[in-house]
């Protein structure tokens, strides 16, 4: 195959920052995605209605003219989001709410320390259809890093779908075959997205030659097992797994850190390395319904109209980008890719 024609994709689960950051890298998603779920977590966060409004008139101006890429909109839940704010957020267009276990990963220090603080809340997305994206691990010292995502099912998801069974729940960045099974033998009601990095490496690739501080991210690589897993839940065909890059990023220097930050870049190569997971899956031809079909109907939003075409072709992904007034490092910067989005 030398080429590939898609339905424009979708990416249910992307950050962007603000200010000069965000100028550097919205771009970067508006040329392949025809949506993006932006995330909330901001300094401070956006917990209002006005905010998260604020802040996709700053996207847009972002993006060029003659786009039509559209940031989705949700709010940063905390123990105090009121409930009543999300009547307004859903008749403002906000599509969901975002569940930061408090200290889980970048700026979340703000995020639910007790979950049971955010039941009226919940109980208000249940009522008015906005969706809860769930940063599913727990923070318990206690717990083993790699167990997080399987110890946060038990603990807190759980009680979470008893308590609110028709409360539609994205478990964001799946990296686990304990997750991939729970999500599939859900009721219609819990989805899950899946990052290309996930797709294509271990953890592993953290440690190959030394600290490879550009493959850490949160929730972190796991073993081949789990993988192998989320391959077969994203090349599958399953109508409750679809694309979500989670492409998060820092600048270079806070990347390569005694105390680095966990995210990783990939907005700029998103489509070709889920090519490149699909293809070495043999499943080129479920592409398609994994990023352009299966997140918008879980969202209940139409499909996208247009179109996005991969081409067969060789080319060299940047090694840095520009990123404001730092730089920044993409996953996979100076590798040879094989696909490529076409202009």
């Amino acid at each position: 195959m030398k080429s590939l024609t898609i339905t424009r994709p979708d990416d249910w689960h992307l950050h962007v920052r603000d200010g000069d950051a965000m100028r550097a890298v919205v771009p970067h998603s508006a040329a392949q995605f025809g949506r993006a779920i932006v995330m909330p977590n901001l300094r401070p966060p956006i917990t209002t209605t006005a905010l998260a409004l604020a802040y996709k008139e700053r996207i847009l101006a972002c993006v060029a003219n003659g786009s039509s890429f559209e940031p989705l909109m949700t709010l940063y839940l905390t123990d105090n989001l009121p409930s009543e704010e999300i009547a307004r957020a859903k008749a403002a267009g906000i599509v969901a709410c975002k569940l930061y276990p408090a200290g889980a990963t970048t700026n979340s220090d703000a995020g639910v320390t007790d979950i049971r603080k955010t039941y009226r809340t919940l109980e208000a997305m249940q009522r008015e259809g906005l969706l809860l994206l769930v940063h599913g691990e727990v923070t318990d010292p206690e717990v083993d890093v790699f167990d997080r995502e399987a110890v946060f099912i038990d603990r807190h998801l759980r009680p979470l779908r008893r308590d609110f069974p028709e409360l539609k729940i994205v478990m964001e960045h799946l990296t686990t075959s304990e997750g991939a099974q729970y999500v599939r033998d859900a009721d219609r009601f819990l989805g899950a997205t899946i990052t290309a990095h996930h797709l294509l490496y271990n953890r592993n690739a953290i440690f190959t030659g030394g600290i490879r501080p550009h493959y850490y991210c949160l929730p972190v690589l796991k073993r081949e097992e789990h993988r192998q897993a989320l391959v077969e839940a994203a090349t599958g065909g399953h109508a409750r797994f679809f694309l979500g890059t989670d492409s998060a990023p820092h600048a270079a220097h806070l990347k390569e850190h005694a105390f680095g930050c966990a995210g990783c870049y990939t907005a700029i190569t998103a489509m070709e390395m889920y090519a490149e997971a699909f293809e070495r899956a043999g499943a080129l031809d479920r592409l398609e319904a994994f990023a352009s079909f299966h997140g918008a109907d879980f969202y209940g939003l139409p499909r996208n109209a247009g179109t996005l075409t991969l081409t067969r072709e060789e080319w060299t992904v940047p090694e840095t980008l520009p990123y404001g007034d730092a730089q920044l490092k993409p996953l996979r910067g100076g590798d040879v890719l094989n696909w490529r989005v076409a202009a």
